[in-house]
């Protein structure tokens, strides 16, 4: 079985790269087979996560086509059972992938066997780092408890959903619809969603039908880092609750990473976190999240990859 998991966020900092090594890790601790794949592509930095300074070779050397496939770049860990293709190291303009090399990239990953694969995606709202949920079983939201963070993930939300109708709704016709009716919902008005479904439904019933099938077969959970003690413990499930009404998304929250000014002192030593740490509440939100994506692979089916139904602008 091969599950695929996209970590990701709206900003910078909130702790993707952390939360995306550790996960792999108790993953491998538990027998199973994980890659890690560090696909923030301005910014790779999930090999210092993981104890390894200078990884001998890198998504760099693939997109650069000096290797053939993916399977060449990935590298063992310290860690029995753990693997790992690091972010590129080394280009100037791999921020900014041309379509080919992404098109290349994305297609490559679900042919990799390994029981489960964890993206760590760049923060923001780009293409290319959109399209990597879109080739995920699940996806994970990482956000803090500060406002920005908050209002940065549900720009996220709503950036991959649009991506996902104009993907579905390709003809011209219906591109002009949606461009028109996202002119007059700028901003990230939750509601927005639900208004589309019905002016394509009074458009297109059938059509309407496919969209909100296709919405809902998308797999987000949520997770709050560094959650502080003066901070809302329900932040993360009011946020999953407005996500589902206003949406109409399957959006589960997954809990509280509690701050701990030691992850730092982990990071600078270049020892995990879970390992340096392993009897810290931290270290026990971790595991409970481990357990969470463990529970959830049992209950999903194996990722299915259609190579003809990837077909980004």
């Amino acid at each position: 079985m091969r599950h695929i998991l996209a970590v990701g966020g709206g900003k910078g900092g909130s702790g993707k790269s952390f939360i995306s090594g550790n996960m792999g890790i108790l993953l491998a601790a538990r027998g199973k087979r994980t890659l890690l794949i560090d696909v923030d592509l301005g910014g790779a930095n999930l090999h210092t996560m993981i104890g390894i300074s200078y990884p001998r070779v890198s998504l760099s050397d693939f997109i650069s086509k000096d290797v053939e496939s993916l399977d060449d770049i990935v590298i063992p860990t310290a860690v029995p059972n753990l693997f790992l293709i690091s972010g590129a190291q080394n280009s100037l303009d791999i921020a900014n992938l041309h379509y080919q090399q992404k098109m290349r990239l994305l297609k490559a990953i679900p042919k990799l066997s390994f029981e489960y694969i964890i993206l760590d995606l760049g923060a923001g709202t780009s293409f290319n780092t959109i399209d990597f949920f879109m080739v995920s079983n699940y996806c994970l939201f990482v956000t803090t408890p500060e406002p920005t963070s908050i209002e940065n993930v549900y720009r996220l939300i709503r950036a991959i959903y649009l991506r996902k109708i104009k993907y579905v709704l390709n003809e011209d016709d219906f591109k002009a619809f949606l461009d028109g009716f996202l002119d007059r919902h700028k901003g990230i008005k939750l509601d927005f969603l639900a208004d589309l479904l019905s002016m394509l439904h009074r458009k297109d019933p059938e059509k309407a039908m496919i969209m909100k099938q296709t919405l809902q077969s998308l797999n987000f959970k949520l997770i709050v880092n560094q959650h502080r003690k003066q901070d809302r413990p329900d932040l993360g499930q009011l946020m999953a609750t407005l996500a589902r009404k206003h949406l109409a998304l399957k959006m589960d929250f997954w809990g509280n990473v509690s701050f701990d000014d030691r992850v730092h002192t982990a990071i600078c030593s270049k020892v995990p976190f879970i390992q340096k740490y392993p009897y810290t509440r931290t270290a026990t939100d971790l595991r409970e999240i481990c357990d969470s994506i463990m529970l959830l692979a049992e209950q999903t089916e194996e990722f299915q990859y259609a190579q003809q139904e990837l077909q980004f602008e």
